[in-house]
């Protein structure tokens, strides 16, 4: 087990952890939460020997092996099943001394090289390393792509999957759903719910920590407390703890009748129903969000937009996508991503898009906000239309260079020039105090940008929407790098606004707090998607169960049985099918049979003068065993598809 005893942390001069006491006991499933800053972090580079303890003792079993996603931006042009592959720290130590061993005339060493090759997991390591790929997302052809050809974003994918590699008995995940859609999200939960080790995760999203913890350890004010239970049941007991303190719900006061406000305002009229219903749904959370709230470092809210078009936005057979690179020939084509979309944004809807990543969620949403120019079509705007949009990358829409207080002041010139000004002031003192509603105050309104974290970033974005008092709010991922609290103060704030929300996001509480209906982006097409997230989880698996069955029916054919330039091929009937696999599996069997004595015989002591050769014998039939297997389970594998799906003809 893990145990801290009276342990104190510190960063420089500032104390982290002050005598905290825990511990964490082998198999459990822990959520690490606390503030920005709070230490979570530095924790981690306790438990994996970056960092050591400034006083008090920490114990680790020396035995354990830790796994940790590594957070440098992989450079290499090696394909992504061989990087990932190489994750696994006991399988690259055994292929190492195979290939040190077979140099050599050591044929004992040889022997045992090779059998600790094949308990490393030799035989299957690629397809496990292509399941963990291809379960974040990759697509097959993506499989022996070089990984200096990814994206950022997918890079930090494979890196996850390069630690899922790894055998860990502990194992370490900060933010891992940051790069992930909901898709992929769903079958990270999977994966970590079978695992059998040691897990501690820090994330900002509830629903994940919900599925993958039964355990959260809380740093605050230096201290760390555990609380029995997933992320929801710690957050009832502190607001318990803290109502008996006497000190939940004082801030939100106003927040509550503002939202009751709406409510009794809107809640008789049919066109404002659905958006009176999310507020009711915000209210009744209000009371067990209060202690988060709290914590928040700032809270905020979208004055009413001027005008309300309505429609805000019609689509008529409008292609979404990308014109060809300016470097391409004259006649290339330009890539269209999502086909012939006809479809209106009306006043007050509060529209989630969901869909696979790469299916063209993000582009949709650009082409929206005017970053990209349809393919095809019209796109015929409101008359009023004012567009909030928070990018997937906050810098796309931020200069590194420029300070918080230069952004607000291009952006006030921006829009006196366009003559969309609605009342906001625009005087440089003005645009101090509005910045420092966003906790930009003092120094920090001149502090460049590229030097803050992620968390100021997205709310320099925030703070910039909101002075812009839009009417259709756009929203890529706005979650990814702000904290519990901060992502609570921003689900309040988007159910307050009155304008038109569209939501991309794979923080699936704040999908469910400010949505009333969804649009499913995918194979090329935008649809309403008839259901709630759940059912949409639900949607994921089957498209998953497809995918796999289109996968093997695409590679059983070739691999099972050749079939001669001239002849013409006849389909196996049932009965012959269950014979070979039959067959299949009796060969498997008895060369399983075969290599469990052979691994016997190589760890016996030697017997005669004769030894050496006959464990290089013993080597090599054991080798051509393994080589058999692998072909074989192929063949049964093939061949299990075809008897079910027979069957289920």
């Amino acid at each position: 087990m893990i145990t801290l005893d009276n342990l104190t942390l510190r960063r420089g001069v500032r104390v982290l952890l002050d005598s905290v006491s825990v511990t964490i006991n082998p198999g459990d499933k822990v959520g690490l939460v606390g503030r920005n800053g709070a230490g979570k972090s530095s924790l981690f580079a306790l438990f994996n020997g970056t960092l050591t303890e400034d006083a008090g003792h920490y114990t680790l079993p020396a035995q354990w092996r830790v796994g940790q996603v590594a957070q440098d931006m992989p450079e290499t042009p090696q394909p992504a099943t061989d990087f990932v592959m190489a994750g696994d720290a006991i399988l690259l130590a055994a292929q190492q001394e195979v290939a040190a061993a077979d140099a050599t005339d050591d044929y004992d060493r040889m022997a045992h090289a090779h059998i600790a090759l094949h308990d490393a997991g030799a035989h299957d390591a690629p397809s496990r390393a292509q399941s963990l790929i291809l379960g974040l997302g990759f697509a097959s052809a993506d499989l022996q792509k070089p990984v200096n050809s990814f994206s950022g974003g997918w890079r930090m994918r494979l890196q996850l999957a390069r630690a899922l590699m790894c055998p860990s008995d502990l194992l370490l995940l900060d933010e891992p759903t940051n790069h992930l859609d909901l898709d992929a999200l769903v079958w990270l939960e999977a994966w970590l719910q079978r695992y059998a080790g040691t897990l501690i995760v820090i994330s900002h999203d509830r629903e994940f920590l919900d599925a993958v913890t039964r355990v959260t350890l809380h740093i605050d004010a230096a201290k760390l407390v555990r609380y029995g239970g997933n992320y929801s049941r710690f957050e009832d007991m502190r607001a318990e703890k803290m109502q008996l303190q006497q000190a939940a719900l004082a801030k939100q006061k106003d927040q509550i009748a503002h939202l009751q406000k709406f409510i009794d305002r809107f809640k008789a009229k049919a066109s404002k129903a659905k958006q009176a219903q999310s507020r009711v749904k915000a209210l009744d959370r209000m009371t067990k969000i209060a202690p988060l709230l709290s914590e928040a470092d700032f809270t905020f809210e979208f004055k009413a937009p001027v005008h309300l078009p309505n429609p805000m936005l019609t689509m008529t057979d409008v292609s979404f996508g990308y014109p060809a690179p300016d470097h391409a020939p004259a006649d290339t084509p330009p890539t269209v991503v999502v086909h012939r979309v006809s479809r209106s944004i009306l006043a007050g809807q509060r529209i989630g898009i969901l869909g696979a990543n790469g299916q063209g969620k993000s582009t949709l949403v650009k082409t929206i906000a005017r970053d990209l120019t349809a393919i095809s079509g019209e796109m015929t705007e409101g008359k009023g239309l004012n567009i909030g949009y928070f990018a997937q990358q906050e810098l796309d829409v931020l200069q590194p260079e420029d300070t918080p207080l230069e952004h607000m002041i291009r952006l006030a010139k921006d829009v006196v020039a366009a003559g969309k000004l609605s009342g906001q002031a625009t005087r440089e003192q003005d645009l101090r105090s509005f910045l420092g509603n966003f906790n930009f105050s003092g120094d920090r309104v001149k502090q460049a940008v590229g030097s803050m974290s992620g968390g100021e970033k997205a709310r320099l974005v925030l703070c910039m929407m909101v002075w812009q008092r839009p009417n259709l709010l756009l929203m890529d991922e706005p979650t990814n790098h702000l904290d519990l609290a901060t992502r609570e103060a921003l689900a309040v704030a988007l159910n307050e606004f009155e304008g038109t929300l569209m939501l991309v996001s794979h923080d699936r509480a704040l999908l469910r707090s400010v949505c009333d209906e969804f649009w499913l982006v995918s194979r090329g097409g935008v649809a309403p998607f008839d259901g709630d997230l759940d059912d949409y989880q639900r949607y994921l698996q089957n498209e998953a169960k497809r995918q796999r069955e289109a996968l093997a029916d695409q590679t059983k054919a070739p691999r099972l049985i050749p079939i001669a330039a001239n002849a013409r091929p006849r389909p196996a009937s049932k009965t012959q099918q269950k014979r070979k696999l039959i067959d299949v599996e009796a060969r498997m069997t008895a060369l399983n049979a075969e290599g469990t004595a052979l691994e016997g015989l190589l760890c016996q002591s030697p017997a005669s003068s004769h030894h050496d050769h006959e464990v290089a014998r013993l080597g090599q039939r054991l080798k051509a065993i393994h080589d058999e297997l692998k072909t074989l389970e192929d063949q049964w594998l093939a061949l299990s598809c075809e008897v079910e799906l027979e069957q289920s003809n």
